[in-house]
């Protein structure tokens, strides 16, 4: 999932984001499940078939979404409600009802294959247009229940394709790699007790100034990528197994930058990576804006 964007999850959608930019992942922890009721007991349903919401866009053009399907392999459908269209498809409660949710967000190989779906059907829609991403695992009871969150998100998700439009989501992260000093270390034997606990306290201060100038080298290169995006979020640290990388991450962030702006931004990320050849720099995107198409958001 390295190569994956954030996808949103909760049912205040993204709210819509509402976000799989670590927003798919980080979302993924928190899903975006309209309440889906059995009306005779009050408790989650796991029986019958619910709406799964992937993004909101503006009017699509016809055949737009073309041999693009759902998850499962289901077919893409359009839900409407004045100039907002909501693209849709059925997912099984049994596996994506409240309970069942619960269940399989922590089964990572199912999370990964449905982040991977949200992400495909995003990116489609994403090509002929803005488009606010839903949050992972945003579950409606049906059309009409789609059409009523559209209604009750209406004018900020006109706000929220206005924002996005013309822009694309870049992921950053600064990772502070093991020192090579902690590896000498573990290699030589000491020679005594007291040579033991020597290096032991020189290794904890060691780290201790090093977290601390990895702190104020990543302020410096967030402060540096941030005046050069429309926005920016500070996002918390992504776990090693959804990120694929190593190495203790300082710096979690997406920023929305102008797709004119798209080359001074890159350049601006080279002349970091040269800055600060020490630690690694991973940016990726362009994305679809996960991070910045959520509801309610500044």
């Amino acid at each position: 999932m390295s190569d994956m964007p954030p996808a949103p999850t909760s049912a205040d959608g993204p709210e819509p984001s509402v976000p799989v930019s670590d927003t798919a992942t980080n979302s993924a922890t928190n899903p975006a499940t309209d309440t889906v009721t059995d009306s005779s007991t009050g408790q989650g349903s796991e029986q019958g078939t619910g709406r799964y919401l992937y993004a909101v866009c503006r009017r699509l053009p016809p055949g737009a979404l073309q041999g693009v399907h759902g998850l499962s392999g289901e077919p893409l459908e359009l839900v409407e409600h004045g100039d907002l269209v909501a693209v849709v498809s059925t997912v099984p409660l049994a596996s994506f009802g409240e309970d069942a949710l619960r269940r399989n967000l922590e089964d990572l190989s199912w999370l990964e294959s449905v982040v991977r779906g949200h992400d495909d059907v995003v990116q489609a829609v994403a090509a002929h247009g803005p488009v606010a991403p839903m949050r992972l695992a945003t579950i409606c009871f049906d059309d009409d229940a789609v059409r009523a969150r559209l209604r009750q998100w209406a004018v900020d998700l006109g706000y929220v394709l206005d924002r996005v439009t013309g822009s694309a989501e870049w992921s950053v992260k600064l990772l502070e790699l093991a020192p090579q000093a902690e590896a000498l270390e573990e290699a030589e034997a000491p020679a005594s007790g007291a040579e033991y606990l020597r290096r032991r306290k020189a290794a904890v201060e060691q780290r201790a100034a090093s977290s601390a100038s990895a702190a104020d080298v990543a302020d410096d290169i967030h402060a540096t990528l941030a005046c050069r995006a429309k926005a920016s979020r500070q996002l918390p640290p992504q776990d090693p197994r959804l990120s694929g990388l190593s190495g203790t991450m300082v710096l979690n962030a997406a920023y929305l930058v102008p797709d004119v702006d798209a080359a001074e931004f890159t350049a601006a990320l080279d002349e970091l990576r040269g800055r600060y050849p020490s630690l690694l720099i991973d940016a990726r995107g362009p994305w679809p804006p996960y991070s910045f198409a959520m509801l309610g958001q500044p």
